[in-house]
């Protein structure tokens, strides 16, 4: 079972909760809003239990 996390859209605010891939490692990629469709950069960082840290900026914010 992955991990999941709730975040807030950097555009819309609104609350959405994104599922992690564990067995990656640390990770950074895009991923759109559920809600507005606008692109989120989506930054994973996993303690050494594989507990998921998560950052997320939008395109203005890079």
């Amino acid at each position: 079972m992955l991990p999941s996390v709730e975040i807030q859209c950097p555009y819309c605010g609104e609350s959405i909760v994104l599922l992690i891939d564990d067995s990656v490692g640390d990770q950074r990629y895009i991923e759109d809003c559920q809600v507005c469709c606008r692109p989120i950069t989506v930054a994973v960082q996993l303690d050494d239990e594989r507990q998921p840290s998560v950052s997320v900026s939008g395109e203005d914010d890079a």
